[in-house]
């Protein structure tokens, strides 16, 4: 990445009136979490046809929840990296209005983000297949400390599954309405470790693009959206992220 590069992205971020971030699993990688299609990515250790699909659970929840104990830890006991504090600082100071994330992990809460749209869901908290009620992360872990797997809902008794959503399910519609709402009205997209190519979340870009938004791209490995980005870099994301942050805060500095 050039100096170049990151002054007009600092300058992008500072003129903009509303930006948004787009996140994927690239941004958490630094926090020791593998992706999941990568040379090292979860579905090289674990079939996701037998924990990663909604038929998977529903034909056995004990074993693919003896599968979510094995594998959660990785996810929740990560701490934010750099890149996830870069963007926490950017909405502090005024200059991101929302975090949409593909992500499950819940690292951009952790690292002082307020306004997160979780469209694939979380790993934090549970929700019952009976009556849709959520429970949070203490509960979950009560129920694994008694080996009281399928863990069940303490309204109706139902079986509790991550709240992360699985192949063959919806995304939570609420939520992807409001992201699709705010892709749509931001001027700025900010791309951080998507490769954009799951959808439905991989369309936000063009919806953002297709009514005049800046977009930067901030992603090891090339996208299919690259050609349609104002920068593109790249890099590491916390890198990269924190010397834009820098720069943003010497831009301001100057005004």
């Amino acid at each position: 990445m050039s100096e170049k590069q990151i002054q007009e992205a600092a300058r992008l971020i500072v003129d903009s009136p509303s930006t948004v971030a787009l996140t994927g699993a690239g941004i958490s990688t630094e926090s020791g979490i593998p992706d999941f299609r990568g040379p090292d990515g979860l579905w090289t250790k674990v079939d996701p046809m037998k924990f990663a699909s909604v038929d998977a659970f529903l034909s056995d929840p004990k074993a693919w929840w003896e599968t979510a104990v094995q594998i959660a830890p990785t996810l929740l006991d990560a701490k934010p990296n750099a890149a996830h504090k870069g963007l926490a600082k950017l909405e502090k100071m005024g200059l991101l209005q929302c975090i949409i994330t593909q992500n499950v992990d819940g690292l951009h809460q952790r690292s002082g983000s307020q306004h997160v749209l979780e469209v694939h869901g979380n790993l934090v908290n549970a929700v019952c297949i009976v009556c849709n009620d959520r429970v949070g992360r203490q509960y979950i872990e009560r129920k694994i400390k008694k080996k009281q797997l399928p863990p069940t809902c303490p309204t109706c008794g139902g079986i509790l599954k991550l709240d992360a959503v699985l192949f063959g399910e919806a995304l939570p519609q609420d939520v992807y309405r409001q992201a699709v709402t705010v892709a749509g009205n931001c001027r700025l997209m900010i791309v951080v470790g998507s490769s954009l190519t799951v959808y439905p979340a991989a369309s936000l870009p063009s919806i953002a693009t297709q009514t005049g938004a800046r977009l930067i791209i901030v992603n090891q490995e090339q996208t299919p959206f690259d050609a349609e980005a104002d920068l593109v870099f790249h890099s590491i994301a916390g890198a990269t992220l924190t010397t834009i942050v820098e720069a943003v805060h010497a831009l301001r500095g100057k005004r």
